[in-house]
């Protein structure tokens, strides 16, 4: 997938890509761990000029080696890997996704392959939206990008309580910085009319409204199961859980 998918075959053919330049993979790590994550990302990292990673999925990805290890890392985020090549590292917060998007992008222009990190799958709630976007916004027709695709956090949790998601399932994002709160109650109801098995992303957010308004279309003793970083043992930031509950007492 690239750029130019996103736009008119007419555009298409008068933009192009520059022979001299990099790709921007976005590659989806898995829910946690190393062990989760695909061998073509693990291949795209190793091989990449450019790494731009959380500091927490930097972590992740130095624990089997895909990263170099961070005392080979100097203070300008120059790592030299085993094979004498060097690597530069950038970490990403949430404040300088814009920023890091644009520079991903002039990477790319200097023929640098850069990898953009995604926790899950990039386009499950991940990086690849907001850099098409940009791409789009920007008129950056000529940056490749490709989706590296991963394991997302609604199959990586449901592995850990047995088969929840065998038949039609549907995923809600509870997170309201893109949208309004009106829009994901409108969809979180439909769902729950509809007799979806229902998986909630970005739950710090509105977890309990949520929760209120299933009940309304549901029976209390429907189950639930709640899962904490799924696939990361104890290297996430609460360590790996799971119970089972039901929708009345989802909340307590």
């Amino acid at each position: 997938m690239s750029v130019e998918d996103a736009h008119s075959t007419e555009a298409d053919g008068e933009a192009g890509t520059p022979a001299d330049h990099g790709t921007l993979y976005v590659v989806g790590i898995g829910p946690g761990l190393p062990a989760h994550m695909t061998a073509k990302a693990k291949r795209v990292i190793e091989s990449a000029d450019v790494v731009i990673a959380s500091s927490l999925y930097q972590e992740f990805l130095r624990d089997d080696g895909t990263l170099p290890p961070a005392d080979a890392t100097d203070e300008d985020g120059i790592a030299v890997r085993e094979d004498g090549t060097e690597q530069e590292i950038v970490r990403s917060t949430m404040g300088r996704q814009i920023e890091l998007a644009r520079a991903a992008f002039d990477y790319v222009r200097e023929g640098k392959d850069v990898a953009h990190v995604s926790g899950g799958d990039p386009s499950v709630y991940g990086k690849s939206d907001l850099l098409f976007k940009m791409a789009d916004e920007d008129d950056a027709t000529d940056v490749p990008i490709e989706i590296v695709p991963g394991l997302t956090a609604a199959l990586g949790g449901a592995a850990n309580v047995g088969a929840p998601l065998c038949n039609d399932f549907c995923t809600v994002s509870l997170s309201d910085k893109w949208r309004g709160w009106d829009e994901i109650e409108e969809k979180l109801r439909a769902a729950a009319i509809s007799d979806f098995v229902i998986v909630l992303y970005n739950c710090w957010r509105n977890y309990e409204r949520a929760v209120e308004i299933v009940r309304e279309e549901r029976t209390d003793d429907a189950f639930v199961a709640i899962v904490n970083d799924a696939g990361r043992a104890d290297a996430g930031r609460n360590g790996e859980s799971e119970f089972i509950t039901t929708l009345g007492e989802a909340t307590d």
